[in-house]
């Protein structure tokens, strides 16, 4: 996963927890340092506030007023710009803010399809069994009984309970297409996330990978 992929998701161990491009024309812009935290997709109304689809778990990321960085389709570098205010819409996971020196419909609409970002130093400290997505995308996931590599982690998937989407690995003389498999991001399955060394340990329940790989 490129950097311009970088959500700023959670994932936890427990029941409930939540965690998850556009294309670009060259020069692709380089991202390594920033997270992105929505895209707005929208004007509402005629004062110039705009609707934002959020790519963050963090609610007070369009809540709470401050800096913000914002990149426009086609640029190469966020430029900053000051959240006024924000509240969330229920039941369309949207969020409608209000930014510095847009003051109308028009100024609005020029926003469309520009994403928000936040540096990747700014990000929010984590519970007990929580970890931010991007930490989590290209663990090496293995066996705990055995020690048998698995595969990588590509994905974290919110569905009730997170899913880690897991590529399994392919010999290179085969034809098939490289697999996945969806392991729920629990502690009784996922009993081990080790940072440091970039590994997960698991423990999954009988047939679960044998579903994946046909076997």
């Amino acid at each position: 996963m490129n950097s311009e992929e970088l959500k700023e998701r959670k994932g936890k161990k427990t029941a409930g927890g939540k965690a998850k491009t556009q294309k670009t024309q060259s020069p692709v812009p380089n991202l390594d340092n920033w997270i992105e935290i929505g895209k707005i997709v929208a004007p509402q109304g005629l004062s110039g506030e705009v609707r934002v689809y959020p790519n963050t778990d963090f609610p007070e990321r369009f809540e709470e007023p401050g800096q913000r960085w914002l990149l426009y389709p086609g640029k190469t570098e966020p430029e900053p710009i000051e959240l006024l205010a924000g509240r969330y819409i229920e039941g369309k996971n949207l969020y409608v803010i209000q930014l510095a020196g847009v003051d109308n419909r028009n100024q609005a609409e020029e926003l469309r399809d520009c994403r928000l970002f936040v540096p990747v130093s700014d990000r929010p400290e984590l519970g007990d069994d929580e970890y931010h997505v991007i930490d989590l995308i290209g663990l090496e996931v293995f066996l705990q009984a055995s020690g048998e590599l698995v595969g990588t982690v590509v994905d974290v998937i919110a569905a009730g309970n997170d899913l880690l989407e897991v590529k399994l690995p392919v010999s290179l003389d085969s034809k098939q297409k490289q697999k996945t498999v969806l392991i729920p991001f629990v502690r009784e399955i996922v009993p081990v996330v080790n940072l440091p060394a970039r590994r997960l340990e698991i423990t999954p329940p009988a047939g679960l990978l044998e579903l994946a790989t046909g076997s």
